[in-house]
């Protein structure tokens, strides 16, 4: 079957041909209609994230995807199901987090990741998982479902941020994503009934579709390169949340600025190494001083899928339409990995 994958020693995806998966038992068999690529992808790709398999020459990447049920195998699965498969997988012999429905909690070590770290993903033709984690959604989202995995990313995300702020009551009115990818504007879009007034970081000139997108929304677009996340609170005003979403790392550091008293940042980007100068001693009194929270977020768990799923159901079409820009076959690998401005969220389509 048709799989791509980087190869040890390489950097650039690679269309193999490698056996079809037999299900092993609790495990269905099922057919990928479509696969996101996202910033994860690329990252493994430069082998700044994740790892390969034990043992094996090449790893499938892809983590956001639709498939159909091609065989049940005995779990409660219908053949023809369509399913969003989760990411984490418990490692040999640790499955405590697992076992309380809190994957995403777990520490490093203790699990492997679809496409990601130490297990292939689901840019094949076919792929085997466990009948738990995956996530029944309807047939009217073939080909927007693989929007569901990144979404629950942001559900865990804010379903954290306001948990930390749960000790008083705290309605946020003014938001700030950093970061204008398909990530960025889906978390914009999701951040729309909550509050009052957002913003979105990026570095890109007009005309632009993300720019359109986030006007569209009636959020304020905010040029990182003339308008530095930290003088955001004196230009604007200060922010009861960011979100961010760039693994640019001085950001983490400037969100403390920007925000309000009360005020929370969500972490989601992971950044390379980088070494730069900060004073401690000034966001240290900030954080105290202001009752302000900084905290990181990863993964999720069905839990952050089901929500997701709902949440895809009430985005607008357009939303849909305008952000998943490019759909290519598996032989179309130089255009479909093309990090090119002009292009938001990118599938590769196994039909």
């Amino acid at each position: 079957m048709n799989a791509i994958a980087v190869e040890r020693g390489e950097t650039e995806p690679s269309l193999l041909d490698v056996p079809e998966p037999t299900p092993d038992e609790g495990e269905a068999l099922l057919r990928t209609l479509r696969v996101g690529i996202d910033g994860t992808d690329f990252e493994v790709l430069d082998g700044n994230h994740g790892g390969f398999p034990a043992g094996d020459e090449y790893q499938i990447l892809g983590h956001e995807a639709v498939c159909a049920v091609a065989d049940p195998n005995g779990t409660d699965l219908t053949e023809g199901e369509l399913v969003v498969p989760t990411v984490r997988r418990p490692a040999e012999g640790s499955r405590e987090f697992f076992d309380r429905g809190e994957p995403d909690m777990a520490p490093p070590g203790t699990y492997r990741e679809r496409g990601i770290e130490g297990a292939h993903g689901f840019m094949a033709e076919f792929v085997t998982t466990p009948a738990e984690f995956l996530v029944p959604i309807p047939d009217a989202f073939a080909e927007t479902g693989v929007l569901i995995e990144p979404m629950s990313n942001t559900v865990k995300a804010l379903e954290l941020a306001f948990a930390s702020r749960s000790l008083f009551e705290w309605e946020p009115e003014r938001a700030l994503v950093l970061g204008n990818g398909p990530l960025g504007l889906l978390t914009l879009a999701m951040l729309q009934p909550t509050v009052e007034r957002s913003y979105c970081l990026g570095r890109r000139d007009r005309p632009d579709p993300t720019i359109d997108i986030i006007e569209e929304f009636g959020a304020t677009y905010v040029d990182s390169r003339t308008t530095p996340v930290s003088d955001i609170a004196d230009i604007h005003e200060p922010m009861d949340l960011v979100y961010e979403a760039t693994g640019h790392a001085k950001h983490a550091y400037d969100t403390i600025d920007v925000l309000a008293p009360n005020g929370v940042g969500v972490l989601l980007g992971i950044p390379t190494e980088w070494t730069f100068d900060i004073d401690g001693g000034c966001l240290h009194r900030e954080l105290v001083l202001g009752n302000k929270a900084l905290l990181g977020s990863v993964n999720s768990n069905i839990r952050h899928f089901e929500t997701a799923k709902e949440s895809l159901e009430s985005l607008p079409d357009w939303v849909l339409e305008r952000i998943i820009t490019d759909v290519y076959s598996p032989t179309e690998l130089e255009a479909a990995f093309d990090d090119s401005p002009d292009r938001i969220k990118r599938v590769i389509d196994f039909t």
